[in-house]
C-alpha cells in the first residue's frame, strides 16, 4: 500500500511543465472493494461539502422535507455550495418561509457570492451581504428543518453536540461504513462538524448512493431522491461556472458530483455502482478536472459531449491576460488496480 502522493496533473507553459499537483484517488464499489488507486486510498481527510448529499439524508429519511413540502430544486441546493446567485438564494429563502423561520437563523456566518457577477451587483445596488449568500446557506436550512421537524433547539444547532449534529454524524459514519468513533470531527467553513475519514471510505459512500440497495433500507428511498435531484437541478448545487455543476450537465445522468473544500472531489456512477475521491494534496482546486474527468475517461464514462466542452475536457487550456492559450492542465497519473477491500 503506497503511503505517499503521487503526481496527478501537470501544469505546462510553452515547452516546460511548470508545476505538479499531487494526490491521492480512490476508486471504490458499493461492496467496499478499492478497484482503482493512486497515491493512497487510505488517506485521511476531511469530508468537506462532499459529505452534503449524505447530511441530506437522515433530513428526507426523517420526514421533514415531505412535511415542509420542500421540492426537488430546494433539496438540491440543501446539498450545495451554491455561488449566492439569484435561484440559491430564492431556493434558500423558500426553505425558510416553508419552516417559519427568519433568515436571521442561519448561522453559517457571512460571505461575498462566489459568483463575481453577482457579487459585483450587490455592491453596484447597495444590497447588503447576509448569510443567505453563504455558498452554505442550503445545507444551514436543511439543517433547520431537521431541527424544526423534530423538535430541536435551533439555537445551538451548529454545536457538535446538538442533536442535529450528532445525527448528521452517525448517519455520515453509517453510510460511509464507519463506526462513529472512527470519524474525526472538525469544525467546517461554516461553523458546522466536519467529518474526517480516509477517502476510500468517502468513495464507498458515494458507491452506496450510487447503489442505494446497498444502504441500510431507511436510507435507500432517500438517496434516490437526493441523488435525482442533483441529477436533474445541477447548478442549485454549484452554479454557472462550477465544474461539478457542468460535469452533471453534460453527464445526463450518468453521474452525480460534489465538491469540497481544500482540493476534495465525489463523484457516484450508478451505472455501475461506483465511488470516486480525489484528494489535491495542496489543497488547491486547479487540477480536479483534469484529474476526475481522466478517471471518468479510464471508467469508458466520459462521453464526446463531456470531453469536448471546455468546462469539463481533461485537458484545461492556460491563458494570460489576452485571452490566448498559453498552456494546458493535464493528467499525469495512471491508476493501478485496488489492492484492499474495506472491511464493512
Amino acid at each position: 500500500m503506497p503511503t505517499m502522493s503521487t503526481p496527478l496533473v501537470s501544469v505546462s507553459r510553452g515547452e516546460l511543465v511548470e508545476s505538479l499537483h499531487r494526490g491521492h484517488i480512490a476508486v471504490v464499489d458499493s461492496r467496499g472493494k478499492v478497484l482503482w488507486q493512486a497515491g493512497n486510498p487510505m488517506y485521511v481527510t476531511y469530508f468537506r461539502s462532499s459529505a452534503k448529499p449524505l447530511q441530506v439524508l437522515p433530513i428526507i429519511e426523517s420526514g421533514a422535507v415531505d412535511r415542509y413540502a420542500i421540492n426537488d430544486r430546494e433539496l438540491a441546493v440543501m446539498a450545495a455550495s451554491h455561488h449566492g446567485e439569484d435561484c440559491h438564494v430564492e431556493a434558500v429563502m423558500s426553505i425558510l418561509g416553508k419552516i417559519g423561520l427568519e433568515e436571521s437563523c442561519l448561522k453559517c456566518g457571512v460571505h461575498r457570492p462566489t459568483n463575481q457577477t453577482q457579487a459585483a451587483r450587490l455592491v453596484k445596488e447597495g444590497i447588503p451581504v447576509t448569510p443567505v449568500y453563504n455558498n452554505c446557506s442550503g445545507k444551514h436550512a436543511g439543517m433547520l428543518a431537521y431541527a424544526m421537524h423534530n423538535g430541536y433547539p435551533i439555537d445551538d444547532y451548529v454545536d457538535r453536540e446538538s442533536p442535529v449534529q450528532v445525527d448528521m454524524w452517525k448517519a455520515v459514519a453509517e453510510i460511509s461504513g464507519l463506526p462513529p468513533e472512527e470519524v474525526v470531527r472538525g469544525v467546517d467553513g461554516c461553523g458546522v462538524v466536519v467529518f474526517g475519514m480516509p477517502i476510500a471510505n468517502m468513495a464507498y459512500a458515494y458507491a452506496r448512493l450510487a447503489d442505494p440497495d446497498t444502504l441500510p433500507e431507511c436510507f435507500r428511498d432517500p438517496a434516490r431522491r437526493m441523488t435525482s435531484a442533483m441529477i436533474e437541478y445541477p447548478k442549485m448545487i454549484g452554479g454557472t461556472f462550477d465544474f461539478g455543476s457542468n460535469l452533471m450537465q453534460n453527464g445526463k445522468g450518468e453521474v452525480f458530483a460534489k465538491g469540497g473544500a481544500e482540493g476534495l472531489f465525489c463523484v457516484g456512477i450508478p451505472r455501475l455502482g461506483v465511488g470516486i475521491t480525489v484528494k489535491i494534496e495542496d489543497g488547491g482546486s486547479r487540477g480536479l478536472q483534469s484529474s476526475v474527468m481522466e478517471i471518468l475517461r479510464l471508467l469508458d464514462v466520459a462521453s464526446p459531449e463531456m470531453l469536448n466542452d471546455e468546462q469539463t475536457s481533461i485537458a484545461v487550456p492556460i491563458r494570460n491576460c489576452r485571452k490566448e492559450v498559453v498552456g494546458e492542465i493535464t493528467p499525469c497519473f495512471e491508476l493501478t488496480e485496488g489492492q484492499s477491500s474495506l472491511v464493512i
